[in-house]
């Protein structure tokens, strides 16, 4: 029960100079600190972290100066405290994480006044260069069942349909795709023969593709 969580929590608080009480005003404990005004922190407790935890934390920001979500730590350690993407969003939101474990003891997973995560920027590169080579918009957002229509599957499909003609060597396709030789080589759908050297084919599978994916003229 979360009432078990209480103790060290209040106890943790109450070393920080914390004036701890529980259950007031809807909220699992409530710390003071007195000064003009007094500095209010707020903490909601549960037995393992979750996305309710984190809501209701949301929920008590407008009333405090701080607001800290604590909870048991998993004892696999496979709980929502090791996972990067939950501290994260904690960090954006302003939230505290403190985990506590079996024992009893605190660890302070995330502070209230971290920095927030830093922008990676490889990751953000990546994702406005695939935004801007993708032609149109061809994937519906939460597609699963099927495969996603990257700007490099378009450009493999744009090879398959010039080569319907007949074989090509790389360099008669590079300007409408400039990465075909890189295409062709690698070959990774399977929809390319090599004929002879420097000289490839439209495979059946290649075939059934354009099939399945049209490509306009």
């Amino acid at each position: 029960m979360e009432t078990t969580l209480y103790p060290p929590v209040k106890s943790f608080l109450e070393a920080a100079g914390y004036a701890v009480k529980g259950e007031v005003g809807g909220c699992d404990l409530v710390g003071l600190l007195e000064g003009e005004p007094p500095l209010v922190v707020i903490c909601e407790l549960k037995q393992a972290f979750n996305l309710e935890l984190v809501l209701q934390a949301v929920d008590r920001q407008s009333q405090s100066d701080e607001v800290w979500i604590a909870a048991r730590t998993s004892l696999t350690g496979k709980g929502r405290e090791r996972d990067r993407r939950f501290r994260d969003l904690c960090r954006r939101l302003g939230l505290g994480m403190l985990g506590v474990s079996a024992a009893d003891h605190i660890e302070i997973i995330v502070s209230p006044l971290a920095p927030m995560p830093k922008k990676n920027t490889r990751k953000r590169n990546r994702l406005v260069e695939e935004h801007r080579r993708r032609k149109g918009d061809p994937t519906s957002g939460g597609s699963t069942r099927q495969p996603i229509m990257t700007a490099y599957r378009q450009q493999a499909l744009a090879c398959a349909a010039a080569l319907q003609a007949g074989p090509l060597r790389p360099r008669d396709l590079k300007t409408t795709t400039p990465i075909a030789a890189k295409i062709l080589l690698h070959n990774v759908y399977g929809w390319f023969d090599r004929i002879d050297r420097g000289v490839y084919g439209l495979s059946d599978a290649g075939a059934e593709a354009l099939k399945r994916w049209p490509v306009e003229a």
